[in-house]
């Protein structure tokens, strides 16, 4: 764990096969700002694989939590009806002021890194997810919906 990120820190997503990862956690439950009663929380992309390691800074506010469950709800109903016609592409959080992940439900799954505002690089990661992968994602939006208190 790097030194900047705080003991309370803790992982939000995780996308992982066997042998790569992409993941994001939070460099802190604590809000960095609050504004018309949105908060806002600094967090980390981690990407860990057998060709690239990386880390990059990444922001999203409480309204970025739903969207990351509307999300895993739109593929978890694609998976049910045999999978969608169209790959989903969905950026998380909204491109914008900070890196972001763009998720590709193709075969394979790919995640996609982007530190857009930044260096501009970009690194796709496919990924073999097994068949739990919604289930646990969504476990770990609950749990960091309610240490965060959203």
């Amino acid at each position: 764990m790097d030194t900047n990120t705080q003991p309370d820190a803790m992982e939000l997503i995780r996308l992982a096969d066997s042998v790569q990862s992409v993941s994001v956690r939070l460099r802190s439950t604590t809000p960095t700002a609050e504004s018309l009663g949105v908060r806002y929380y600094d967090a980390e992309a981690v990407v860990t694989s057998g060709f690239v390691n990386g880390t990059v800074h990444l922001g999203f506010d409480s309204e970025d939590l739903t969207d990351w469950s509307r999300l895993l709800e739109a593929i978890a109903g694609a998976e049910q009806e045999g999978g969608p016609v169209e790959p989903v592409r969905a950026d998380w959080p909204r491109a914008g002021s900070s890196a972001y992940l763009r998720f590709i439900t193709e075969d394979p799954y790919v995640v996609e890194v982007h530190d857009g505002p930044s260096t501009q690089i970009v690194v796709s990661v496919p990924l073999d997810m097994g068949e739990e992968w919604i289930a646990e994602s969504s476990e770990r939006l609950a749990a960091v919906r309610a240490v965060l208190g959203e």
